[in-house]
């Protein structure tokens, strides 16, 4: 049995009920949790509500929303591993897994044993989450959706804001640039404008910066995109 210092969470969504059970059965013996959705929309809404995992097992073919599009969502947010099982193994549908967020693609059928290890890979550099930044003097609440600021007022944040937050804070000191963030914050099947990031960084310069025209925490590299430091 596989030693860990603390339950790892596992979210498979699969709708095949017999590779269900047989996945369910050998994880859990080797100590994992399991949460299970047969259904791809029904796993993208429990993204949606904020569940945490140590990792995603996901089927590309899915009732509801396709496994590959629900990477796209969950890599909106979490940079959790994500383990693409699929009857669809060739070269090209291993290669639009990877480019949608996946870390690593097992064709089906595919050996119990190798996917243990797999899970055992992936999983084991897995560190939780963070729950909490803090930037200046303010204090972020990643679970809340929360800015508790210098006045002790607390200013709520929406889900794109706290997703460019874990971005920035990510990639410290770096210039990141505007494609790069609508990339990674809206999705390759999205179409906002650059224009649409400058407005919330002028938005989360009004919620961090004590003086907005003067940002200490986000700075503008012109011609190119943003820099963060905190």
């Amino acid at each position: 049995m596989l030693k860990h210092t603390k339950l790892k969470r596992i979210c498979l969504v699969e709708d095949e009920e017999s590779l269900v059970e047989m996945i369910a059965l050998n994880l859990e013996l080797e100590g994992y949790l399991l949460t299970h959705f047969a259904n791809g929309s029904d796993a993208f809404a429990d993204v949606e509500y904020g569940s945490n995992y140590d990792l995603y097992i996901l089927d590309v073919m899915l009732p509801g929303m396709d496994g590959v599009t629900l990477c796209k969502n969950i890599r909106k947010s979490s940079n959790v591993p994500v383990l693409f099982l699929s009857a669809k193994g060739t070269t090209v549908d291993r290669i639009e897994g990877l480019k949608a967020g996946g870390n690593d693609y097992l064709p089906k059928p595919f050996d119990l044993e190798e996917l243990i290890l797999r899970v055992q890979v992936l999983t084991q550099g897995v560190q939780e989450e963070l729950s909490e930044l803090m930037i200046g003097d303010n204090k972020v609440n990643l679970k809340t959706y929360e800015v508790t600021n210098t006045k002790g007022e607390t200013i709520g944040l929406s889900k794109k804001e706290v997703a460019m937050l874990k971005l920035f804070y990510e990639r410290e000191g770096e210039v990141v640039s505007r494609t790069e963030i609508l990339d990674k914050i809206w999705g390759r099947d999205q179409f906002p404008t650059t224009r649409t990031i400058d407005n919330f960084i002028l938005n989360l310069r009004k919620k961090f910066e004590e003086n907005p025209r003067d940002p200490r925490y986000f700075h503008s590299v012109r011609g190119v995109g943003y820099k963060f430091t905190k």
